[in-house]
């Protein structure tokens, strides 16, 4: 009985290494994609055109990651982990393309010095996520209340252009995504150790997982970017 247990141990051990691996992969896979295509974009007068030069195209780019996003976190169960997987690389290609502007408005070293901020943060909060005993449901309900709150207080500002909201909204976008860090790396750890063994249902949401912490990881870098980036 023991030998078992101790069997069931190990082996439920692997599952949870091998989900967290194809995590973090499919996450440094998306976040190089949406870099170098952002980077090449930026770089391209006629993508730049494309883009930018009809309200039509702007728009399209600009609501297809949420659509995306709706699709895998929606129909994950029913998904493949190949559909999956080409669904997560198309909506880091179409992130890769509307954050081409970041390139436009900051110099490549103040980029690249707040991603480097951006990952040490991220990490230690992903790390406290996984290793506190602490139950985060409760801050993880308040943080989407909030996170809502903030979406609303953006657009809003988008009219009013006002200063003072701008930085009040940034940093507190920067405690929400931290906080939400912590508590979806949680959630996957709990995931983890409940998922089946089943190699297709461990590859489609570990997926899932990447793009949730994707998520988190570019939109903390986006304010922490209005803190440290330098205008050009």
């Amino acid at each position: 009985m023991q030998d078992q247990s101790y069997v069931e141990s190990v082996k439920r051990t692997s599952i949870v290494q091998s989900f967290f691996s194809q995590v973090y992969g499919w996450m440094f896979f998306g976040l190089l994609s949406t870099g170098i295509i952002a980077y090449y974009t930026a770089n391209s007068a006629f993508l730049l055109n494309l883009i930018f030069g009809s309200k039509i195209t702007f728009y399209a780019f600009l609501f297809a990651p949420i659509v995306l996003v709706m699709i895998i976190s929606g129909k994950i169960n029913s998904l493949s982990a190949s559909m999956a997987s080409f669904l997560f690389f198309v909506y880091a290609a179409v992130n890769g393309v509307t954050l081409s502007a970041i390139f436009l408005a900051y110099t490549q070293d103040s980029i690249a010095t707040t991603f480097v901020i951006t990952a040490g943060t991220f990490g230690v909060t992903a790390l406290f996520g996984y290793v506190t005993k602490k139950d985060l449901s409760k801050l993880g309900s308040i943080l989407f209340m909030l996170l809502i709150g903030l979406i609303i207080a953006t657009l809003v500002n988008m009219f009013l252009k006002n200063d003072t909201m701008m930085w009040v909204l940034t940093y507190a976008g920067i405690v929400i995504f931290v906080g939400l860090t912590a508590y979806d790396m949680q959630k996957l750890k709990e995931l983890a150790y409940k998922i089946d063994e089943d190699e297709n249902d461990i590859a489609k949401f570990a997926v899932l997982g990447a793009l949730t912490l994707y998520l988190d990881f570019i939109n903390l870098f986006l304010r922490l970017l209005q803190i440290f980036g330098k205008k050009r």
